[in-house]
């Protein structure tokens, strides 16, 4: 059930988490970072909610006007949720909070999702030059691009990538921590790759130290 608990303090901080403060909430807005979801998508990134309890905060959030709901037109006609103005002004918030969540001690088998993989490239990229990648991760595709400095992901088809990779979040975070693994990882069946090699070589190495 939808829940309109509040701290009833007139803290800007309070008030701030009588509209993010559930659990869940923030994971939610995590996953909208990146662009519009199905309600589909968010359930299937947040293993340990039900959808009951996702569709609750997304119902939350959007009648706290963080989150929009809209149909896409035809032919996909599906009803996705993205996160308004206002919402994305958390963008900031979320990912100071996963930069000082880096010392809390990893949980036992833990959960590592797609958004969060992506969103820790798109902060550590430092990349020199230009190219486009399709990026397929568990049977959903991205598309990132570099130009000298900036790294963009967006969900969906690019038009012409340079080379295509498709592995699982796991995979792609350790390659992100050791590029040098990419051969074996090739070799073992954990990573495909089309297009130019020597591109996806680049993507994974030019990240901040």
């Amino acid at each position: 059930m939808p829940t309109s608990r509040s701290y009833e303090d007139a803290c800007t901080i309070a008030r701030a988490l009588d509209v993010v403060g559930e659990r869940w909430a923030l994971l939610v807005v995590r996953e909208l970072l990146l662009g519009p979801q199905r309600f589909s998508d968010v359930r299937r990134a947040l293993p340990g909610a039900s959808s009951n309890l996702v569709t609750d905060r997304l119902r939350e959030l959007e009648g706290h006007g963080v989150v929009a709901r809209r149909k896409l037109p035809p032919p996909a006609g599906s009803t996705v949720y993205e996160l308004t103005g206002w919402g994305r002004e958390l963008e900031p918030v979320v990912l100071a909070l996963g930069a000082w969540g880096g010392r809390v001690p990893l949980p036992r088998s833990a959960h590592l999702g797609t958004t969060s993989v992506l969103l820790f490239l798109r902060g550590a990229a430092r990349p020199r030059g230009t190219a486009c990648y399709r990026v397929e991760l568990d049977a959903r595709v991205w598309t990132i691009r570099t130009e000298p400095g900036r790294l963009t992901v967006e969900p969906g088809e690019p038009a012409a990538p340079d080379a295509a990779i498709r592995t699982d979040p796991p995979t792609l975070n350790a390659l992100l921590e050791t590029p040098s693994d990419l051969d074996a990882a090739i070799g073992d069946g954990r990573v495909e790759i089309d297009g130019d090699r020597k591109a996806v070589r680049r993507l994974l190495r030019e990240r901040e130290s």
